[in-house]
C-alpha cells in the first residue's frame, strides 16, 4: 500500500502557532503525528513524504523520527528540509494501479500528464490552497495529521468527478 504525507514539521516549535495546530507542546505534536502515522501505515507499506519533514539541520534528528515510523520511506526535499541532501529529488512520479501520480512539495498550475488524468499531490500550503483539477494537498494540516492512502485518494478523486 502507498501512503502520502507532507509538512509534518517535526520539532518546529513555531508550527503550532503558525498553523493553529491543536497541540500544547512540540513534544505532544511530534508524538501525536508519529502515533497517527503508525495507526494507518504498516511496516511493509510505502510512504512518500512531500517535504518539510523537519527543519532541524543534520540527519541525526530526522533519523531518530524515521526510526519511529512504520513503512518504507521516500523523502522529497521541501522548503525547510535542511537535513536532507541538496541532491534529493523534489518530485516523485509513479503509476500505481494504472493511475499516474506526481508528488511535489509545491502545488502547480500544471504538472506532468496533467491533461491526461494524472494526479498532483502536494504540500506546502497547510490546507489553505483550493485545489485545481486533479490536485490534492497531502499535508498533515489538511488530513487530521494522518498520511493519506492511495485508496483514500481514489475515493477523493472519484467524488470530485461526480
Amino acid at each position: 500500500m502507498y501512503f502520502f504525507t507532507s509538512d509534518q514539521h517535526f520539532s518546529h516549535n513555531n508550527i503550532i502557532s503558525y498553523c493553529k495546530r491543536p497541540f500544547k507542546t512540540i513534544e505532544e505534536h511530534d508524538h501525536e503525528i508519529i502515533k497517527r502515522h503508525n495507526e494507518v501505515v504498516y511496516p511493509n507499506d510505502f510512504v512518500v513524504h512531500g517535504g518539510d519533514f523537519t527543519l532541524k539541520h543534520g540527519k541525526t534528528f530526522a533519523q531518530s523520527i524515521i526510526n519511529q515510523l512504520n513503512g518504507n520511506h521516500i523523502f522529497l526535499r521541501g522548503s525547510h528540509d535542511y537535513w536532507i541532501d541538496k541532491s534529493a529529488h523534489e518530485r516523485w512520479e509513479r503509476k500505481i494501479d494504472g493511475q499516474y501520480i506526481v508528488v511535489d512539495h509545491y502545488a502547480g498550475r500544471v504538472w506532468p500528464r496533467s491533461y491526461y488524468g494524472s494526479w498532483q499531490l502536494h504540500g506546502h500550503s497547510h490546507g489553505n490552497l483550493p485545489p485545481i483539477g486533479l490536485q490534492y494537498d497531502i499535508g498533515v494540516d489538511n488530513n487530521d495529521f494522518y498520511p493519506v492512502s492511495f485508496t483514500q485518494l481514489k475515493t477523493i478523486f472519484e467524488d470530485k468527478n461526480k
